[in-house]
């Protein structure tokens, strides 16, 4: 999940190429794309960041980061906390990684973190996880998704590739029947973007031609949203052979997003209380919350206060008069299931790679407990209903279902995940 700015929803519907690079996934297996082996089966995860990411990148004008790159204080998975997650009923981790300082060290301490990633990747290996390993770009202000995969002619791009290429020939040592890549997370280009395929099939050309039997993992533009992958043709990346296509779900973001401090658009700042589903609470209610928010900040000039809460107030009449539950929730699901069978692909190689909602807690004003464990619940039995895996976003911070220090378990979360604490 790229902690970058999201359209405020509208209810109920939303949000040169390495020359014959698909020819070569058939080429790298030596059978056509159409006989290859089954991609990785993959039933219910959760992702890890920030295991690979919260990175100490030195301000502009410098380009490079401290070393190690990684921040002490981040939650990181220990060996029980993953055998714990094995326990639950899940069955694979999702791990983001930020590509930033893979790209920015070179000789020694390139390799010792390349060695870092195959430690993780071994060490949910070994608790019987399967991996999705994402590279996932953070926004620094130097290593910027448009700087890396903005297009092939990025400035970064040669470098992004070589790494993707780098990660896929690791993973290649390992249990195919166990491991994926995705080599982008989240594409910043427009749904229907004339700069997006040619992108992807580089990058998955990159990974196919150093690893030949690994599943790769491709998606749609516009952020991983459903409308990016529904304007993919996917006949080039099903060339490639083992493969999964995935897609992201934070809708509707009024609720999920609610409180969360990287959002841009003012509505998100002092918006909290807004129920799950629309018909658990009421207009007045979550506009009186918000209004109590707004008195207690300090920050925020008045006059942009104002002007918040006028676009809050409309934002929040639309979510309450549309209503949304379960239907709308299925409404979105069945835009995937259709455009799956519309190409002949089944719904188990379509990874829902990220949903969740943020959390009410000491750091965050956001969703109430309740709501939060009904919405999170919703989601995944809509995508388990519809034959979609799926991976919950996210193991820690405010979206977690443990928390960071003690490692304790939501149980609210895991319920409504369907696991067991």
């Amino acid at each position: 999940m790229n902690l970058v700015p999201r359209p405020a929803p509208r209810l109920p519907t939303r949000r040169t190429v390495l020359a014959g690079a698909a020819a070569l996934a058939g080429l790298a297996l030596g059978v056509p794309a159409s006989a290859a082996p089954a991609p990785v089966t993959l039933r219910r995860g959760v992702n890890t960041w920030p295991w690979f990411s919260l990175t100490r990148e030195y301000p502009a004008p410098r380009t490079d980061y401290a070393w190690p790159p990684y921040q002490e204080g981040r939650p990181v998975p220990r060996p029980e906390d993953l055998a714990r997650l094995r326990r639950s009923g899940l069955d694979f981790v999702r791990i983001p990684v930020d590509p930033g300082p893979f790209l920015s060290f070179t000789g020694a301490q390139r390799r010792d973190l390349l060695d870092g990633l195959d430690a993780a990747v071994a060490q949910a290996l070994g608790a019987d996880l399967g991996v999705v390993v994402n590279i996932q770009a953070s926004g620094t202000h130097y290593w910027t998704p448009e700087r890396m995969t903005g297009s092939t002619r990025a400035p970064a791009f040669d470098a992004y590739l070589a790494l993707v290429g780098d990660v896929a020939g690791r993973l290649a040592r390992t249990d195919p029947d166990r491991v994926a890549l995705e080599p982008i997370n989240e594409p910043q280009q427009a749904c229907t973007a004339a700069e997006w395929p040619p992108v992807q099939t580089a990058l998955l050309g990159a990974a196919r031609a150093a690893a030949p039997a690994l599943t790769l993992v491709a998606t749609g533009a516009c952020g991983s949203m459903i409308p990016g992958l529904q304007a993919l043709d996917p006949a080039p990346v099903l060339a490639f052979g083992r493969v999964l296509f995935t897609f992201h779900f934070y809708e509707p973001y009024l609720f999920t997003h609610q409180g969360a401090p990287w959002m841009r658009e003012p509505v998100y700042r002092s918006l909290n209380a807004v129920p799950w589903p629309a018909s658990a609470g009421s207009l007045e209610e979550t506009l009186a919350a918000v209004r109590r928010r707004m008195a207690a900040d300090s920050e925020t000039p008045e006059a942009a206060k104002r002007s918040a809460y006028e676009e809050t107030e409309r934002v929040l009449k639309v979510y309450f008069d549309a209503q949304p539950d379960v239907p709308y929730l299925e409404r979105y699901f069945a835009m995937m299931r259709d455009w799956a069978a519309g190409h002949g692909i089944p719904t188990s190689q379509i990874l829902l790679g990220e949903f969740g909602a943020l959390r009410s807690d000491a750091r965050y004003v956001a969703a109430g407990a309740a709501d939060r464990a009904r919405y999170v619940g919703d989601v995944r039995r809509t995508a388990e209903a519809f034959g979609f895996p799926w991976a919950f976003w996210n193991m820690f911070d405010g979206m977690g279902l443990m928390e960071d220090d003690t490692r304790a378990f939501d149980p609210a979360i895991m319920d409504a995940l369907g696991l067991q604490a």
